[in-house]
């Protein structure tokens, strides 16, 4: 009978897998508490989270205002406090303070001290926080500041300056920088407005709440540029109905020249103490006008 070759005893074969199985209980060891430190730093990062903040902003830090060395809840409540009377720029914020630990620090979203996300969001080109995701906040290097409602749904409008909503995408009159100016009705700057705006049909921006209160007062023109904020057709057919029941004496019988603020066009038309209608676009936002001047008439020879 042949002997085993000695330099392979059966207990040396079958070393090797104790030794497997004793590394492999030992990494599950090692995941399964790498497990736990995960859960317990994740559980650390959400604690406190919309439990802090202003009126504003759902946020676990405070801002110290570079310009004037105070500490607010927010950017926001630095603008509207009576103790301050300049504005803060939002990327000139250098420290916060962590409202769980109290620790003051440099922007960062994560507290150096005590490990909580000090904003769901967070924005270091704005310096920004905010634990309420559920806005949708994104930031348009365009306009070079966070926004809301996804980032999906809107696209940066190059002429106009601003982002719009996709669904005005080449279907929207362009001026040029419309949302750098005052709302036409309660005059607040629009380009950084907390209101949801909206785009006229002539092009002009204006708060979705001011146009609304406007057409509550029966104001259907553009506060800036006079042009119809809305289709009028409906109306305009009510006012050649009241025109043709209203005959007007013989003494109100003439002509005046109008201009149409919806088609820019003059023309002559016939007086009416209901309206004047344009004879271009059928148009009764109209005002009245000059004649248009004459040309010259050359002297024969």
């Amino acid at each position: 009978m042949k002997r085993a070759n000695p330099s392979f005893p059966p207990l040396a074969r079958c070393a090797p897998l104790a030794v497997t199985s004793s590394v492999f209980v030992t990494a599950m060891e090692t995941a399964a508490s790498a497990g736990t430190d995960s859960s317990a730093a994740d559980s650390r990062l959400g604690f406190g989270k919309k439990e802090f903040g202003c009126r504003h902003y759902r946020r676990r830090c405070k801002i110290r205002a570079p310009c004037c060395n105070e500490i607010f809840s927010c950017r926001l409540c630095h603008n509207e406090s009576d103790s301050v009377l300049h504005e803060l720029c939002r990327q000139d914020v250098q420290r916060v303070i962590c409202l769980v630990c109290d620790t003051e620090q440099p922007v960062a979203q994560v507290c150096s001290n005590c490990g909580v996300n000090m904003g769901e969001y967070f924005c270091d080109v704005c310096k920004f926080y905010d634990d309420d995701v559920d806005k949708g906040q994104f930031h348009c290097n365009d306009c070079g500041m966070c926004r809301v409602g996804g980032k999906e749904n809107f696209y940066h409008c190059q002429k106009c300056g601003s982002c719009y909503s996709v669904v005005l995408r080449d279907k929207h009159r362009c001026v040029e920088n419309s949302m750098r100016s005052h709302c036409p009705i309660c005059y607040e700057y629009l380009f950084d407005s907390l209101k949801e705006t909206r785009v006229l049909n002539c092009g002009h921006t204006i708060h979705r709440e001011c146009f609304e209160e406007m057409l509550e007062h029966a104001q259907y023109s553009c506060p800036i540029c006079s042009k119809s904020v809305c289709d009028m057709s409906k109306y305009w057919k009510k006012l050649d109905e009241e025109i043709a029941a209203t005959i007007m004496p013989e003494d109100y019988r003439y002509k005046v020249w109008i201009l149409c603020n919806d088609c820019n066009e003059a023309s002559e038309v016939f007086f009416h103490i209901i309206g004047r209608k344009c004879s271009h676009c059928g148009s009764y936002n109209t005002r009245s006008t000059s004649p248009p001047a004459m040309p010259p008439q050359l002297n024969s020879s």
